[in-house]
C-alpha cells in the first residue's frame, strides 16, 4: 500500500494520480511487513464497514418506495381518488395503520411505506455500532449509542406526547392528479440539486408547496421533513460506498444535530406560519452570504487538526475524480462545529428543511472541510436529523400521505442522480450552484412571510 506525508502546516496533501488504492487515514510511513499487513487488515474492515452502512441505506430506500408505490398506485382505484377531502383523512399512529393494513387502504400503506423510510436512518445509526465494534473503536461504539438513544426517546417517548393537530383550512384548495403528478416533477428537481450541495430538498419543497400550490406550512414541513430523509438515504448510500463522506465526522457532530432537531419541532408547533416563513428565509440568506467569499476556492489550505479531532481521528481522504487524485485533508474548529450542529439541528426541526445549509456552513466554513466532504457528510447527517422531528411531526398529523408519497419518490430519484454527477464536478461548481438556489428560494419565503406572493 502506498504511504503520504503531511506538512507540519496541515496543508491538505494530494496524492499523485497513479494511486491505485486507497490510502488508511494513519500520518505512519512505516514499511514493516507487520505494519503493512495491519494496514491492509484496517482497510479491509473500512470497505466492510462502508458496504455494511451502504447495504442498509439502500435496503431501506427500496423496501419503503415500492411500499409507498403500491399505496399510490392504490389510489384512484378506492372512494374519493385524489381530492382535498383525503388530505385530511389519514392514519396519525401506529394503530390506524395497522387497522387499514388488512384491507390495503391506500392511505395506510403510504404511511407504511413513509414510516419506513423514516426508520431507515435510524437503522443506519443502529447498524453503525456493529461497524465501530468491528473497528473496536469504542469512542465511537459510545458516540453512536448516544445518538441512537436520542432518536428513539424522539420517536417514541417526545413523539407520544404532541397533541394531534387540527387541520380544517385546506378542504377548500384544488388538488388532483394533475397536482400530485406536478409535485412529484418538482421534487426530482429538489432531490438532484438537494443532493449536490448537502441541503435535502426541503429547501426547494417548502416553497413549491406553500407558494405554488397554496398548501399550510405545517404540512409543507411534514413533507419536507419526508423529503430530507428520502434525499439523507438515497445519495448517502453512493457517497459513503465512493468513500466521499466522513462517517467519523457525521455521527459525532449528530449528537448536537438530534437535540437541537428535537428542540427545535417543539418550537415550530408554538409559532406563526408566517413567522416561520420569515425566518426560513433569513437563515438561508445567512447561510449563503459567506460562501460567496469562497467562490474561487477548490480546496482548503493551511488546516490542521484541532486536539479533539486529533483525539477522535477525523482527519480522512477522498478521491476527487474531476481532479483524478486522491485528497487528503485534517479538521480544525470541532467544537465551535459541534456548537453550530446544535444550531443545525434547531433550525431543522423548526422548518423541516434538514437544515443542510448550515451544516454545509459550518464544515466547509468554520471546520475547513472541503466542500465535496462537506456536502456528502451534511447529506449523511440529515437524514439522522430529520428522524429526530419526524416522530414529532407525524403524531402531530403534519405529515399528511397523498403529499408525502409523490415527495418521497421524486426525491429519492433525483438524489441518486444526483450523487452520480457530484463526483463529476468541482468544488466551485457546488458552489455556484449552491448560492443561486439558496438566494432564490430565501427571498420568495420571506415575501411570501410578509404576504406578498
Amino acid at each position: 500500500m502506498r504511504k503520504y506525508d503531511e506538512d507540519n502546516t496541515g496543508n491538505v496533501m494530494v496524492a499523485p494520480p497513479k494511486v491505485e488504492e486507497r490510502p488508511a487515514s494513519s500520518n505512519t510511513t512505516t514499511t514493516t511487513p507487520t505494519a503493512t499487513t495491519n494496514d491492509k487488515n484496517a482497510a479491509a474492515k473500512r470497505e466492510l464497514a462502508v458496504n455494511i452502512i451502504g447495504w442498509t441505506l439502500q435496503g431501506g430506500v427500496v423496501i419503503s418506495a415500492a411500499v409507498i408505490l403500491l399505496g399510490v398506485i392504490l389510489l384512484p382505484f378506492r372512494p374519493g381518488g385524489f381530492s382535498a377531502q383525503r388530505l385530511l383523512t389519514f392514519p396519525q399512529n401506529l394503530g390506524a395503520v395497522w387497522t387499514g393494513l388488512p384491507t390495503l387502504q391506500p392511505q395506510a400503506v403510504i404511511t407504511l411505506g413513509l414510516l419506513l423510510l423514516i426508520a431507515t436512518p435510524v437503522m443506519r445509526v443502529a447498524v453503525s455500532i456493529a461497524v465501530f465494534l468491528l473497528e473496536k473503536d469504542r469512542k465511537f461504539v459510545m458516540i453512536t449509542l448516544l445518538v441512537l438513544a436520542i432518536l428513539l426517546f424522539s420517536l417514541f417517548v417526545v413523539g407520544s406526547l404532541v397533541p394531534t393537530g387540527v387541520h380544517n383550512d385546506v378542504t377548500t384548495m384544488h388538488f388532483s392528479l394533475f397536482v400530485v403528478l406536478f409535485i412529484f416533477i418538482s421534487a426530482i428537481a429538489a432531490g438532484l440539486l438537494g443532493s449536490l450541495v448537502g441541503l435535502g430538498g426541503g429547501v426547494l419543497i417548502v416553497p413549491i408547496l406553500t407558494l405554488v400550490f397554496g398548501l399550510p406550512i405545517y404540512f409543507a414541513i411534514g413533507a419536507s421533513i419526508i423529503s430530507v430523509i428520502a434525499t439523507s438515504s438515497g445519495a448517502a448510500a453512493a457517497y459513503v460506498r465512493d468513500h466521499m463522506t466522513n462517517l467519523r465526522v457525521g455521527m459525532f457532530l449528530e449528537i448536537a444535530t438530534t437535540t437541537g432537531a428535537i428542540c427545535g419541532a417543539f418550537l415550530a408547533g408554538m409559532l406563526a406560519p408566517e413567522l416561520l416563513s420569515v425566518i426560513f428565509g433569513i437563515i438561508l440568506l445567512i447561510s449563503a452570504a459567506p460562501l460567496i467569499f469562497k467562490l474561487g476556492e477548490e480546496l482548503p489550505g493551511g488546516v490542521k487538526n484541532d486536539r479533539l479531532a486529533q483525539w477522535l481521528k477525523l482527519s480522512s481522504s477522498y478521491p476527487d475524480h474531476h481532479l483524478g487524485k486522491v485528497v487528503f485533508y485534517q479538521v480544525s474548529r470541532t467544537p465551535l462545529g459541534l456548537a453550530m450542529m446544535y444550531v443545525a439541528g434547531l433550525i431543522s426541526g423548526l422548518l423541516g428543511i434538514g437544515s443542510g445549509t448550515f451544516k454545509v456552513l459550518a464544515m466547509d466554513t468554520i471546520m475547513r472541510l472541503p466542500m465535496k466532504v462537506s456536502t456528502t457528510t451534511s447529506n449523511f447527517m440529515i437524514g439522522v436529523t430529520a428522524a429526530a422531528s419526524a416522530g414529532i411531526y407525524f403524531s402531530r398529523g403534519d405529515i399528511p400521505p397523498m403529499v408525502a408519497a409523490p415527495v418521497a419518490l421524486g426525491i429519492l430519484i433525483g438524489a441518486l442522480v444526483g450523487a452520480r454527477l457530484l463526483a463529476h464536478l468541482s468544488n466551485k461548481t457546488l458552489r455556484l450552484i449552491f448560492i443561486p438556489v439558496i438566494a432564490a428560494a430565501a427571498i420568495e419565503m420571506i415575501l411570501h412571510g410578509f404576504g406578498i406572493a
